[in-house]
């Protein structure tokens, strides 16, 4: 197994295309002691950013916030970290952009993990006519959401490198392929309009995308067993796809060990990141394994039914909130009237409109929040109802579980 096989076509000063994928809307503000790469910049824009703070109270699969040791958002980013750190690493990429894509690449997740996801593309898809995926929102999020304060401590979006937000909007680990290489054209991310329509930019956003996919069936077992999701007769089978390629593998780290070295082993700008026909195989069982008797498992149900009332019902206050007469005024009204029975959905939407619209639209008790932000203002002055709608969506799908059910928790109050 031979390291730094990759080095010579990775993501650092001297890439043919490293103006390209360094490349900003706009210029940050600069540091003349700066030690940080354009990369690693990112990365710690991401960690200090809100929507990275929330995912540790959004579900990966099991909306369990009374068990400290069930997989969150946070933890599973985290894992996606390691694996894609380790493997770029050892094959001589640039392991800072690998590290920024995996702490990025679901900041736009929905409330209530996958479930969320389907719900809010339910409605979306009823209300707009669009699909809503959660590489795409993450990009939004990175793009036009998050803000930071600057030197000035004034409010701006957080302008990542386009690597980052490319390796983002491409991470989707739901398609089954193997032998990851890189497109050649590095081209507006607007073109992609569905998850996994095209490969990363960059040889690091293909390992994040494999890391993906190893990190979240290993862990999810793990989650399914401690809550006794899987029956024996489940476990027994899982122990025999565990051992296909390693007689003494008992669990899923082991697991997840072998595939990185496999990935490491079987490797090469000229074939690809790859894994084994042997370990692919053994992936794509596992994977098989989860959807049958973890997802779409029928103890499950009445988490798919509870979110779903929850986030059509907190949907449907605010759009309800919408009047179309003066030029948003009423809307802002409207929200203002609500917010005495419903402080933390309403009141936090509020603010949550004050940071994204026109600054002279703003009703004078929140100008304080928006003269902060000189951010993109991607609502105008919420003066139609699809304007309206997607901020909605945008504040719905930035929640966190434990926010969700507070708010609706309002909505029972009389």
């Amino acid at each position: 197994m031979k390291k730094n096989t990759f080095a010579q076509v990775a993501a650092w000063p001297g890439n043919e295309k490293w103006d390209q994928l360094i490349r900003r809307a706009s210029a940050l503000y600069e540091r003349a002691d700066d030690i940080r790469s354009p990369f690693a910049r990112d990365y710690t824009r991401i960690l200090h950013s809100n929507a990275y703070r929330r995912l540790k109270h959004k579900a990966q699969v099991f909306c369990n916030i009374e068990n400290d040791h069930i997989c969150t958002r946070m933890e599973h980013v985290t894992h996606v970290e390691s694996v894609s750190y380790t493997i770029s690493k050892y094959l001589g990429l640039n392991d800072e952009l690998t590290q920024a894509i995996a702490a990025g690449h679901d900041l736009g997740h929905a409330p209530f993990g996958h479930q969320g996801e389907k719900i809010i593309g339910e409605l979306k898809e009823e209300y707009l006519g669009e699909k809503f995926w959660h590489e795409q929102n993450s990009v939004r999020f990175v793009d036009d959401i998050e803000l930071l304060a600057d030197n000035y401590n004034e409010y701006r979006n957080l302008d990542l490198t386009y690597a980052v937000r490319d390796g983002i909007i491409s991470h989707c680990g739901e398609v089954d392929e193997n032998e990851l290489r890189p497109r050649e054209e590095l081209f507006d991310l607007s073109e992609f309009d569905a998850p996994g329509k095209y490969s990363p930019a960059t040889w690091e956003g293909c390992i994040v995308k494999i890391s993906d996919k190893i990190a979240y069936v290993g862990r999810d077992i793990e989650d399914a067993i401690s809550l006794g999701i899987l029956a024996d007769e489940q476990q027994a089978e899982l122990v025999q796809m565990a051992r296909a390629n390693d007689v003494h593998a008992l669990n899923t780290t082991v697991i997840m060990h072998n595939m990185i070295i496999d990935i490491c082993e079987s490797s090469s700008p000229e074939k690809g990141i790859c894994l084994s026909p042997e370990f692919l195989d053994q992936l794509n069982r596992i994977k098989e394994f989860n959807y049958k008797y973890i997802y779409f498992s029928d103890r499950l149900e009445p988490f798919r039914q509870y979110s779903r009332f929850i986030l059509r019902q907190l949907f449907g206050v605010l759009l309800d909130a919408y009047d179309e007469k003066e030029n948003g005024t009423a809307t802002w009204n409207r929200l203002k009237e609500i917010e005495k029975f419903y402080p933390s959905l309403a009141g936090e939407f509020l603010a949550w409109l004050a940071r994204y619209c026109d600054e002279a639209s703003v009703p004078t008790e929140y100008s304080q929040i928006s003269s902060k932000c000189k951010n993109k203002k991607i609502y105008g002055s919420l003066d139609n109802r699809e304007t309206y709608i997607r901020a909605i969506f945008d504040y719905i799908s930035g929640m966190t579980d434990s926010f969700a059910i507070k708010a609706f928790n309002e909505l029972l109050s009389y």
